[in-house]
C-alpha cells in the first residue's frame, strides 16, 4: 500500500459492500443522538435483515446498557460473517466523497488512512495530527474492548486540514471525478445524499503527495513544529485506536512494526474552509440540579446580566446573533427562557465548562450522569422540557483562527464544536480490514 511516510498518511485497503442499497447500509456516527433510543430503533426497523453497518458499530446510547459485552461479541462475529460471505469489494484507494445534506449544504471530504504513530491527544502534544478538544481518558477503556480483535474498522473520525488552496481534499476531488462514482444513494432519515469517488493511481497519489508537502510547510512553526491536522470529530474514537496500537505493537518486532494494520485508521479529512462545513456549538443539559443556583452560580463566576424572553424563537435569535460582542449562554428549563449575556470574547464553552464542572462537583452526586452534550438546537430545547432538565444553548463558534488557536493553548474544552447538525454527521460507508 502507497505510504506518504513523512507526513503519517497512507493509501489504504478499502472494503465496500457490493450492490448494496446504501440507505439501508449506511448509519450515522454511532456517537449522535446518546439520548435518543427511538432514533436508533427506527435505523434498526429501517435495516432490517438487510446488509448494515449498523450491525458493525456500538451506538453510544446503549454504552451503559447491561448487555454490552454481549454486543461487543456479536458485532466483531457479524464483522467476520460479513467478510466472509463476500459482500465486500476491496481496493487500494483513498476515497474523494460529496455528502449533500438536509440543510442544503455539499461537505467535500477525503478518506484515507493516517498512521497513529504520527498522533497525540494530549494537551501538550506537537504530534503532526492533534485533538482541538479535551480527551477524557477514562471513556477510552470501553471503546477498546469494540476495537481489540476487531476484524473491521469504520470511520466516523474527521481531520480538519488548514488549506487555503484546497489542494488536498480539491485535488483530489478534481482527479477522481474524471470518473464513475464507486458509490452513490441517499441516506437514511432524510439525511440527505452521498457519492463517493475513487482516488488512486500514480496521478492522484502526486497530487496528494504534493499537497501534503504544502499543508506541512505551512503548518510547521519557527520551532520545527507540524501540525498537519486537528481532529474534528470522533477524538474518543482516535484516542481509542492509538491506545489499541500503542497495547498491539508491544506485540510486534521488525517490519512487522511498520505495515500492520492496526498502526493506521481510516478517517475523512476535510478542509476547514469547505463552505459546506459549519461549525456548530455542542449545547448542554444538565440533569437533576436547581436552575436558579446554577444559573446564579454561573453569573457570580462570569458576570453578565440574565434578561428573559417570552418565546423560544426570540431566545434562540438573541443567543444565536453572530454580531453579539460578548458570549451569550441560554438558560431553558422547561417553563421559562433566559439568556444571561457576558462580556467574555473567548470562545464561550472555554469560559463555561470549567464553571460547570466546579459547579458539579459540589453539587452532584452523580456527575457522569448528570450532565450531556447535545447536538442541535431542536434536540437540546426537547430535552429542557423534560422533568429535571435544564438546557444550556451556546452561541455560534467562528472558523477564524482555529488552528492557531490549537496550536497557541493547546485543545479546547471536551464537546466545544461540532461539524454540522447531527444529521449531518459521518455516516458509516468505507470499512477496512483491522485485525
Amino acid at each position: 500500500m502507497k505510504t506518504f511516510t513523512n507526513y503519517g498518511v497512507q493509501i489504504p485497503e478499502i472494503l465496500l459492500p457490493k450492490n448494496i442499497d446504501l440507505s439501508s447500509w449506511s448509519v450515522i456516527a454511532c456517537d449522535q443522538y446518546t439520548q435518543d433510543k427511538d432514533y436508533w430503533k427506527k435505523a434498526a426497523d429501517f435495516a432490517g435483515n438487510k446488509p448494515s453497518t449498523l450491525n458493525l458499530i456500538f451506538p453510544e446510547v446503549y454504552l451503559n446498557e447491561a448487555d454490552k459485552d454481549e454486543r461487543i461479541a456479536k458485532i466483531q462475529s457479524t464483522m467476520k460473517e460479513y467478510l466472509s460471505a463476500g459482500i465486500f469489494d476491496s481496493t487500494e484507494q483513498a476515497v474523494y466523497i460529496e455528502r449533500k445534506t438536509e440543510y442544503g449544504r455539499t461537505r467535500k471530504g477525503l478518506v484515507i488512512a493516517i498512521d497513529l504513530e504520527k498522533y497525540e491527544w494530549k494537551p501538550d502534544s506537537k504530534a503532526f495530527i492533534r485533538a482541538t478538544e479535551a480527551t477524557v481518558p477514562e471513556r477510552i477503556p470501553p471503546r477498546m474492548k469494540i476495537r481489540n480483535g476487531a476484524s473491521l474498522e469504520l470511520p466516523h473520525i474527521m481531520l480538519l486540514a488548514n488549506d487555503a488552496e484546497d489542494a488536498l481534499v480539491g485535488g483530489a476531488g478534481k482527479i477522481s471525478k474524471k470518473n464513475a462514482p464507486v458509490y452513490d444513494g441517499d441516506l437514511m432519515h432524510n439525511s440527505g445524499h452521498i457519492t463517493g469517488w475513487a482516488v488512486k493511481g500514480s496521478e492522484a497519489e502526486k497530487v496528494i503527495e504534493d499537497a501534503l508537502a504544502s499543508l506541512a510547510k505551512n503548518g510547521t512553526d519557527k520551532d520545527g513544529n507540524t501540525f498537519l491536522f486537528a481532529v474534528g470529530d470522533g477524538n474518543h474514537s482516535l484516542a481509542t485506536a492509538k491506545a489499541v496500537w500503542d497495547e498491539h505493537k508491544k506485540t510486534l518486532s521488525g517490519t512487522e512494526l511498520e505495515t500492520s494494520s492496526v498502526r493506521y485508521a481510516l478517517v475523512e479529512i476535510v478542509n476547514i474552509y469547505d463552505t459546506g462545513l459549519t461549525f456548530e456549538p455542542i449545547h448542554r443539559v444538565i440533569f437533576n440540579q436547581d436552575t436558579e443556583k446554577l444559573i446564579g452560580f454561573v453569573q457570580s463566576k462570569l458576570g453578565g446580566e440574565v434578561k428573559s424572553f417570552a418565546s423560544e424563537a426570540e431566545w434562540t435569535a438573541f443567543v444565536g446573533d453572530k454580531s453579539a460582542k460578548g458570549a451569550r449562554y441560554g438558560f431553558f428549563d422547561g417553563s421559562k427562557y433566559c439568556v444571561l449575556e457576558t462580556a467574555i470574547t473567548d470562545l464561550a464553552i472555554a469560559a463555561l465548562q470549567p464553571v460547570l464542572d466546579e459547579y458539579l462537583d459540589a453539587n452532584s452526586n452523580d456527575k457522569k450522569n448528570d450532565i450531556d452534550y447535545i447536538h442541535g438546537t431542536e434536540d437540546v430545547v426537547a430535552l429542557g422540557k423534560k422533568d429535571n432538565g435544564l438546557s444550556i444553548l451556546l452561541p455560534p463558534i467562528a472558523k477564524d483562527s482555529f488552528f492557531a488557536t490549537i496550536n497557541g493553548r493547546g485543545p479546547l474544552p471536551r464537546k466545544s464544536f461540532s461539524m454540522g447538525e447531527a444529521s449531518e454527521k459521518r455516516f458509516y460507508v468505507e470499512a477496512r480490514k483491522l485485525f
